[in-house]
């Protein structure tokens, strides 16, 4: 069945369909991770060298490993390879990833993308090679939680980081990106709605394939969101995943040094972003005040935000994508990570299985949004 989304993306939705009864997904070790890699760049750059591969810890979307590559009378130089399993928390593509990363150099700090084997002709999944970047995503000193759920950053961190957070937003905003390469991209330029609308349509395809429990919330949130669809003012590049736990900065110098997990951009309404950022899953509460991404107070970013860009947060139009975006949360932890946990299509499925304890948060913030309408 044809899904009126992104061109792209409804082909990713219908490849999808075709994988969910194959056998459980293996993950790969490091050792066969290494001869890939050999087999890789005997191709790609003969006479160089792989060593010290190690799987990297996290990610409940792609398997990544990192490794040394020595090219011919070059030092080693650290890499990571990133790569699809079966199935993931979400469904994207590495090659748009590849596009976005290579067209934000030198505009924000970013990975290099260096290699991409997107058919896949050596892998066994669509993988992408990039340079590493050293940093971490929360203080040293930090609680044991999910990255980015949460996470306390404290002073001083959050007074080093809360400007470089809204700057590089800012920049990602207003990136020229009718004149960037991006040729996995189509802009929705239909109507002024199609940007809404081909984003809704992408994640309820992805909620009928995963369905587990017919939620009588998530389908009142469903009918909610076709009915009250808004117009896009203005298309930007939306990251739709912008958030404390995304980017890596050095606790020395207080400096982000990379924004990472692209693989949700597209083109759309900046009112997603602004809206994701605010999610209070993403935040804390100390004394009775919601720092959004612990950087921002609610008000004090959105104020930020229309300072720096110039731009007006619709607070109707930011209410229906603080619904979108708990709805879409519970589309993720509930559907998709439950499914692929239980099809074992995923090298994480105990993490699938514990991220799935939010999804009645979700179902509480859906509650609380449909309700008591617009909370701004």
């Amino acid at each position: 069945m044809h899904v009126d989304t992104e061109p792209q993306i409804a082909k990713l939705l219908e490849e999808r369909k075709q994988r969910k009864d194959l056998p459980p997904y293996s993950p790969q070790t490091e050792q066969h991770i290494t001869e890939l890699l050999q087999q890789f760049f005997a191709k790609e750059v003969p006479g160089a060298a792989i060593s010290d591969v190690a799987r990297m810890g996290g990610g409940a979307s792609k398997e990544q490993f990192v490794f040394n590559l020595t090219c011919p009378n070059k030092e080693p130089e650290r890499h990571v390879l990133r790569m699809d399993p079966l199935e993931a928390i979400t469904e994207t593509d590495r090659l748009r990833e590849y596009e976005i990363l290579n067209a934000f150099q030198g505009i924000v700090p970013v990975p290099t993308p260096l290699w991409i084997d997107a058919k896949p002709e050596i892998f066994p999944r669509p993988a992408m090679i990039m340079n590493f970047v050293g940093g971490v995503t929360k203080p040293s000193n930090s609680s044991v939680k999910v990255s980015g759920l949460g996470t306390l950053l404290g002073d001083p961190v959050r007074g080093q980081l809360k400007n470089q957070f809204l700057d590089i937003l800012v920049k990602i905003h207003g990136f020229n990106w009718r004149n960037a390469n991006l040729p996995s991209f189509t802009a929705p330029e239909g109507d002024p709605k199609q940007a809404v609308r081909w984003c809704f349509n992408y994640w309820n395809e992805l909620l009928e394939q995963d369905v587990i429990v017919r939620e009588p919330v998530v389908r009142v949130a469903t009918q909610w969101l076709q009915d009250n669809m808004p117009d896009a003012e203005e298309l930007v590049l939306v990251h739709a995943d912008y958030r404390t736990g995304n980017y890596l900065f050095n606790e020395q110098e207080g400096k982000i040094t990379a924004m990472l997990d692209w693989e949700l951009a597209y083109i759309g309404d900046y009112h997603d972003d602004v809206a994701w950022v605010l999610m209070p899953i993403f935040g804390t509460v100390i004394d009775g005040v919601f720092r959004a991404s612990d950087l921002f107070e609610r008000e004090e970013f959105i104020l930020a935000y229309e300072t720096a860009t110039g731009r007006t947060i619709n607070r109707k139009t930011l209410h229906y994508y603080e619904v979108l975006n708990a709805w879409k949360c519970y589309i993720i932890v509930a559907a998709l990570g439950v499914r692929t946990a239980q099809s074992q299509h995923n090298h994480q499925d105990v993490l699938l299985t514990f991220l799935a304890a939010a999804g009645p948060m979700f179902i509480d913030d859906l509650c609380g949004l449909l309700t008591k309408g617009n909370r701004s």
